[in-house]
């Protein structure tokens, strides 16, 4: 796992980004794609999604791809550190879920 991942839980903008970048996209999509998956809860502005991009990149879990010349849109992907922080997410989240579930199981006997 990822040395920087063992500070704890990703962000939700963060979750999302890397989410969106299991296939490559610009910036732009990735900000359609997370309000689309989110059904509107999650609208990241500019700043925020730029910002987040560029921490993701310093931390080697995305990369920036080569453009092609015709094209100002960069686009980004996920690196294999980046598939492996958001796997440790999604352990993490299913067991927050099992456990949260199990409490409320036990309210209903």
């Amino acid at each position: 796992m990822p040395e920087s991942f063992e500070r704890g839980a990703l962000t939700e903008a963060v979750f999302y980004i890397l989410l969106s970048l299991h296939e490559p996209m610009h910036g732009y999509a990735i900000m359609q794609n997370i309000e689309r998956l989110s059904d509107g809860r999650v609208v990241l502005g500019p700043g925020t999604l730029y910002g987040a991009i560029n921490a993701l990149v310093q931390k080697r879990w995305i990369i920036a791809m080569s453009a092609e010349r015709s094209s100002r849109k960069k686009e980004y992907a996920i690196t294999a550190s980046g598939r492996a922080v958001f796997q440790e997410e999604l352990k993490r989240l299913r067991e927050l879920l099992r456990n949260g579930e199990g409490l409320k199981e036990e309210g209903e006997r």
